[in-house]
C-alpha cells in the first residue's frame, strides 16, 4: 500500500504542493478539492512517518487519518511561519507520540527484559536496518526517527513526549547501542 523507504526532511521538496499559496487559501476558505490536494501531497510523507513510529500498520494508518483530520480543522490556524509540511510533520508526530500513550507501551519495561534475554545463537546473523529499527520498542524508535531522520532536537522531542531532554538522550543512546549491536557493528557482551 504505502513505501517504507526512508524519508527525509532534504525530500520534502518533492512533496511541494505547485501553487501553495493558492491552494492553501481555497483549503482555508473550505473547498473540499484543496484540502485533497494536500492530502495527496502529504499522505506518504505522513504515512511513513506514523509507520516508522507505530508498531502496526493499522496504528499507523489510524495516525494519517487523525492527522488529515486534525490538518482540516486547525488548517486556519496554519501561518505559514515554516513550511507546510514541517506544520502537517509536527501534527503526525504528536499524533503518533499519542497513539503509543494510549497503546499504553512500556519501553522500559520492554528494555528490562531485552536485558535479560539470553544471547543468540546466531550471533553471525546481520541484521538489515528496516529490521533492526522493528525491534526497538516503541518510543525508542520514536525517538531514533524523530531525532536521526526528522532532524527534531531533544528539546523538541522531550516537549512533545512530555518527558525530559535527558530522557530523549538516554533513549538515543540505549538505541543506538542496540542498532549497533543488532547490525554486528559492536560485540555482544
Amino acid at each position: 500500500m504505502y513505501g517504507l523507504g526512508i524519508f527525509h526532511p532534504a525530500m520534502t521538496e518533492a512533496y511541494v504542493i505547485a501553487d501553495a499559496t493558492a491552494v492553501l487559501a481555497r483549503a482555508k476558505a473550505g473547498d473540499l478539492t484543496a484540502f485533497e490536494q494536500v492530502y495527496r501531497a502529504y499522505e506518504v510523507p505522513v504515512y511513513n512517518l506514523a509507520r516508522r513510529i507505530c508498531r502496526t500498520v493499522e496504528d499507523a494508518e489510524d495516525v494519517l487519518q487523525e492527522t488529515f483530520f486534525e490538518v482540516c480543522r486547525s488548517i486556519n490556524q496554519y501561518r505559514g511561519d515554516g513550511s507546510l509540511w514541517g506544520w502537517i510533520r509536527t501534527i503526525a508526530a504528536s499524533k503518533a507520540l499519542m497513539r503509543l500513550r494510549r497503546n499504553k507501551y512500556r519501553d522500559t519495561d520492554e528494555f528490562e527484559e531485552d536485558l535479560h534475554r539470553a544471547p543468540r545463537s546466531d550471533n553471525g546473523l546481520r541484521m538489515d536496518l528496516e529490521a533492526a529499527l522493528e525491534r526497538l520498542p516503541e518510543t525508542s524508535r520514536a525517538v531514533v526517527w524523530l531525532h536521526d531522520v526528522e532532524g527534531y532536537t531533544h528539546e523538541e522531542i522531550a516537549g512533545m513526549m512530555g518527558k525530559t531532554v535527558s530522557f530523549s538522550k538516554s533513549q538515543l543512546a540505549r538505541a543506538h547501542t542496540r542498532l549497533r549491536r543488532w547490525l554486528g557493528e559492536e560485540p555482544v557482551q
